[in-house]
């Protein structure tokens, strides 16, 4: 198990990036989170492995700090995309997942466009554990008076519209809210303030990874969830607290684009893994 790494981030966001190719790479639970972890491991909010693919130029499989196995990740998508166009000299790139392909797009130094395809807006896409109207559905929290809008963006979301974003309680209301019984397959919660229809303040809770800086996939459900309640257009800007995102729900052909930054924080070799999760 002694493979290279890269360490990325996309907007604070971050993952080790381990480049499996054709070798077989399937660390358990316990592994993952010895890797995330940030105080013992490398850490990180998501780790990921290249996989060769007959379908793309790449597979790209995803675990949650937490160690749970996820079919979407936005920023690890613009993170993956750029080191694949590195490396091949190429200026788009074609990204395999368990939730559907991916194409990245080079358009800055290190900046990078993600078609994340199509949003699921059928409670049967998200999933959800009974039929619901998805724009509004009947859960409320506290003393919060919005019903969330339930977006999938290959993983599910719940938007809350809130008048001030930094106010919400999210530690507490994230971790509960992510394995509320209407969500089978567990619940990014993301509360999104609407300061005008191309912008949006976003914080995030993502399943098994907790509080992060950004959420590319949040960021996606959020506008999809905004234009469709008429609070906002399909191209807005979203601030989260590691920067902006630029999304694009395009009209012609309904996927949703997301544009952003990468960084390269480090690279190295993993750690034995049996040991390190001991």
């Amino acid at each position: 198990m002694n493979y290279s790494f890269i360490k990325m981030n996309g907007l604070g966001n971050d993952f080790v990036v381990v480049e499996a190719g054709s070798e077989k790479f399937a660390p358990n639970t316990q592994e993952v989170r010895a890797i995330a972890d940030r105080k013992s491991g490398i850490g990180c909010d998501q780790l990921i492995s290249l996989e060769r693919s007959e379908r793309a130029d790449a597979f790209m499989r995803i675990w949650n700090a937490d160690g749970g196995e996820v079919g979407a990740c936005g920023n690890a998508a613009r993170c993956v995309g750029w080191l694949l166009m590195e490396a091949s000299g190429r200026e788009s790139i074609l990204i395999e997942t368990t939730a559907g392909l991916v194409e990245a797009k080079r358009v800055g130094p290190k900046e990078v466009t993600v078609d994340m395809g199509v949003p699921g807006l059928h409670w049967r896409d998200i999933p959800l554990a009974h039929a619901v109207d998805t724009r509004r559905v009947d859960l409320e929290v506290d003393y919060i008076r919005d019903r969330p809008g339930c977006v999938s963006m290959g993983n599910p979301h719940m938007v809350f519209f809130v008048p001030d974003a930094m106010a919400v309680p999210l530690p507490r209301l994230g971790a509960r809210l992510e394995r509320h019984p209407l969500f089978p397959e567990r619940a990014n919660v993301g509360f999104a303030q609407v300061k005008a229809a191309n912008r949006i303040r976003l914080r995030v809770w993502e399943r098994g990874a907790g509080i992060t800086s950004a959420c590319g996939t949040g960021a996606c459900a959020a506008v999809v969830a905004g234009h469709r309640r008429g609070l906002t257009g399909r191209q807005v800007t979203v601030e989260m607290d590691g920067g902006e995102l630029l999304i694009n729900w395009s009209r012609s052909d309904d996927h949703v684009l997301m544009t952003g930054p990468v960084a390269v924080e480090f690279a190295g070799r993993l750690p034995n893994l049996e040991q390190a999760a001991a």
